[in-house]
């Protein structure tokens, strides 16, 4: 298996560890509803975490929250509510979006708040050893004793200065960056060796990955837009913590969700929240336009392009519910499962992948129109489907797991009509068709499908 590593920019061979594979995906600042940019990433996270697993690589995911910040604290000004009922409310929110798009939960959900202790402990050790200094309230990183400091986004300082805007007094760089910033009037704050105040964004998830997976992680990730400021900080924090042993063995980036010409972002409002979406479309929808394009690569978000993937969805649903024949001649679905693995093993190369399983959809189609039996082929569908976190759920339609149960009142009605009950059978067929279930009666017996 090979992976890209932003560090390296090249593909590596994947050699975590040892077990469980430890991956941290950077989480959601918590001020609004999220959108289906954060959907895009956390569903490429979700896929790379169980394809690991399905490889037979037990994985320990951690996903932070920042839930103090400052456009929590001002939200909730505007609103005239706490700063953490806020963010309670969207994490609330984040996590029941994320069950809708069949997202599985991570091993850990830190947040901020919860570990100001051990945010402090951190910055304590980097100003014992010199790399952070207290200024005023405030404390800072001192960049210029990091090193390689700029060697995940490939810049020199000088460029990083030229890129961003510098905001702060009382540094001794331009770019030394706040780890602890002292209370101001009326905002949530901690109390701590430099005062009272509250955490810098950088710092808590050093501390939270140093604290749940220790000092080197297998596998870090998040959005392209995260490699700079906040994941090369996040190096340069902990490595110099740690005596420069490595923090992250394999760093992660996903391209960002284009709506037009521009990132999908809340700060521009030209965002579509999950639950918008979802309202109109399936979660597997959004999961396949997701999938069919490389995680690395950016993506343009349309209202055709979901409805592409919706049909493409019901092509693959209607797959796994056709009746296997059950003749002698058998479709092999090995050839379909290597090229899945190969596929993958390739830097998860999904859009690959997805050609494999809709390769396989086409083999059981034409299996059944020749009677061949189709069951094990539509195993192997379901199964790799699974890899990819289809959830394989219509509209309003049953999921896979109530199919068995369908077939065997398609097959009891087939029975009744063989012996002429021609009332209970038409009574079963009208219970089903009132459960979205249409039964259509062919010469080679009666088939099902989904309405709608």
């Amino acid at each position: 298996m090979k992976i890209y590593n932003t560090l390296s920019g090249q593909k590596e061979e994947f050699q975590p560890r040892g077990k469980p594979v430890t991956m941290y995906v950077c989480g959601v600042t918590v001020y609004s509803s999220s959108h289906i940019g954060h959907a895009m990433s956390y569903i490429i996270f979700d896929t790379i975490r169980r394809y690991l697993e399905f490889r037979g690589y037990p994985v320990r995911y951690v996903q932070n929250f920042t839930d103090i910040d400052d456009k929590i604290i001002n939200r909730a000004n505007e609103l005239g509510i706490p700063a953490m009922d806020l963010a309670k409310r969207y994490i609330d929110e984040f996590l029941a979006d994320s069950d809708a798009l069949n997202i599985r939960r991570a091993d850990i959900y830190p947040r901020a708040t919860e570990e100001i202790p051990k945010i402090i402990t951190v910055i304590s050790g980097l100003i014992e050893k010199g790399y952070a200094y207290q200024s005023g309230g405030d404390v800072y990183f001192r960049i210029k004793k990091a090193e390689g400091y700029g060697k995940l986004s490939h810049q020199s300082p000088d460029q990083m200065i030229a890129g961003v805007r510098v905001e702060g007094t009382g540094k001794e760089h331009p770019l030394d960056f706040a780890l602890w910033k002292g209370a101001k009037p009326g905002e949530p704050s901690w109390p701590s060796p430099w005062g009272d105040g509250r955490p810098g964004w950088h710092i808590e998830c050093s501390a939270m990955s140093l604290k749940y997976l220790g000092d080197t992680i297998d596998i870090h990730g998040g959005g392209y837009d995260l490699v700079f400021p906040h994941h090369e900080n996040e190096i340069a924090q902990s490595e110099s913590l740690t005596g420069s042993v490595p923090f992250v063995r394999y760093w992660l980036h996903n391209g960002l969700l284009q709506f037009g010409a521009e990132k999908m972002s809340k700060s521009l409002g030209n965002l579509v929240t999950i639950r918008e979406l979802l309202r109109q479309h399936t979660a597997d929808s959004l999961r396949l336009f997701v999938l069919s394009s490389h995680y690395r690569n950016p993506l343009t978000f349309s209202e055709e392009a979901i409805d592409a993937a919706e049909r493409g969805m019901e092509r693959i649903r209607q797959a796994l519910t056709i009746q296997p024949e059950t003749g002698s001649s058998q479709i092999i679905d090995a050839p379909f499962r290597q090229k899945f693995i190969e596929a993958m093993d390739d830097d998860f190369n999904t859009p690959q992948a997805v050609a494999v399983l809709f390769d396989l959809v086409r083999e059981i189609n034409r299996g059944c129109e020749t009677k061949q039996n189709v069951a094990g082929a539509r195993e192997t569908l379901r199964e790799l489907a699974g890899v990819l976190g289809f959830s394989l759920k219509g509209k309003s339609g049953p999921s896979l797991d109530a199919v068995p149960f369908i077939e065997l009142l398609v097959k009891t009605r087939e029975d009744l009509r063989k012996a002429k009950q021609w009332a209970l059978a038409d009574h079963l067929r009208k219970e089903l068709a009132e459960r979205g279930i249409i039964i259509e009666d062919t010469p080679q017996g009666s088939r099902w499908k989904q309405s709608g």
